[in-house]
């Protein structure tokens, strides 16, 4: 599971603001600002009905359980509300693996649909299709990491993870302040490039706090075995962490119910869950794929999403992402106010942070 857009460390792409590819789209309460960056593209003619035949259908492929409460969830509840509201139709199937990613989006094109929407980079293998006569009427919308290259059929959709991360366990650091913890665990699926690397900022924001800290980190091999996940958990626990970071897909409530039950601190992996109770959060990450998508959705109906651009979101410059403690202190609220400030001032350099912190 590649955890955002796609959890993995994406690139910050420069260039000029006076165009950005993705405006201010609803997504609930807030909606994305277009302050990050996005390069030139083309647009389709008829967009949104890309293929002309008097209906708008949106498909959508996902790496994971699209039940899952979580991230993977997240995308097809952005995409959905919005065809609904325009009332458009979604064809969705979770699930799907690396292996067959080509060949599902194939069968996406031959059912009429005007674009295929990645839900995570994992599916990567899925664009070549966009280059073939099936899929020559489609659109096609990926959420991005390094290693996913821009072509002319694609709208890519990216952040950096070393932000929000780092943000993540500095804000970790300030509940592990007010109790006096140096120990916290961050729980995962594959030992990947994205998830190394993920672990790695989130002990630097935490060190950026508690210079001391240590972290535990613990690969499953699996982003949705709610067994596994909370084996991890369970040892980690024995351990004395005080913060359990579920990484995780399907797995992730399994996971953060046992580690709030066991008194830690929990986090979520990409969404805003602050009102959730069972389980218990106590600061949401938030890197929703969902509003991401919804922007992306809201250019199209306009007739004005570009085909072969990058959307770059930019903590402290956009609504996402971001990070916030669920019951925080006035202090801790200023605090944080002010990290994901100076983040977006450039006035922290995320990168040198986790090199210097994060190992």
């Amino acid at each position: 599971m590649t955890l955002r857009t796609a959890k993995g460390p994406a690139a910050v792409l420069a260039g000029a603001l006076a165009f950005a590819l993705f405006g201010c789209a609803s997504n609930d309460a807030s909606a994305p600002s277009a302050a990050g960056t996005a390069s030139g593209g083309t647009t389709q003619a008829g967009q949104p009905d890309v293929n002309g035949d008097g209906k708008v259908v949106i498909g959508v492929l996902s790496p994971g359980d699209i039940n899952d409460k979580g991230y993977y969830e997240s995308f097809v509840v952005g995409a959905e509300k919005f065809a609904t509201e325009k009332g458009w139709q979604v064809i969705k199937r979770g699930s799907v693996p690396a292996t067959e990613a080509l060949a599902a989006a194939r069968a996406l094109c031959q059912q009429g649909v005007d674009m295929v929407a990645l839900g995570a980079s994992e599916l990567k293998d899925a664009i070549p299709a966009s280059e073939e006569p099936v899929c020559a009427k489609t659109a096609w919308y990926v959420p991005s990491s390094e290693n996913v290259p821009q072509t002319a059929r694609t709208v890519i959709s990216s952040d950096d993870p070393n932000q929000s991360m780092l943000a993540a366990g500095y804000a970790t650091g300030l509940l592990m302040q007010q109790k006096n913890a140096t120990k916290a665990g961050f729980v995962t699926g594959m030992e990947a490039d994205f998830s190394v690397n993920a672990a790695k900022a989130f002990k630097a924001g935490i060190r950026m706090v508690v210079p001391k800290a240590e972290l535990v980190t613990t690969y499953t091999g699996d982003f949705n075995d709610s067994a596994k996940a909370r084996e991890a958990v369970q040892a980690q626990l024995s351990q004395g962490v005080k913060v359990i970071y579920p990484y995780l897909g399907g797995a992730t409530d399994a996971a953060a119910k046992l580690a709030a039950g066991g008194g830690a601190i929990t986090l979520t992996p990409g969404t805003d869950r602050c009102d959730s109770t069972d389980p218990r959060f106590d600061i949401s990450v938030i890197f929703d794929p969902g509003a991401y998508f919804a922007a992306a959705l809201e250019l199209f109906a306009k007739g004005e999403m570009q085909l072969g651009t990058t959307k770059v979101w930019h903590l402290g410059k956009d609504a996402y992402p971001t990070v916030k403690i669920c019951s925080p202190t006035a202090e801790q609220t200023q605090k944080m106010d002010a990290f994901i400030a100076d983040v977006g001032a450039d006035k922290i350099d995320t990168k040198a942070e986790v090199a210097k912190l994060g190992s």
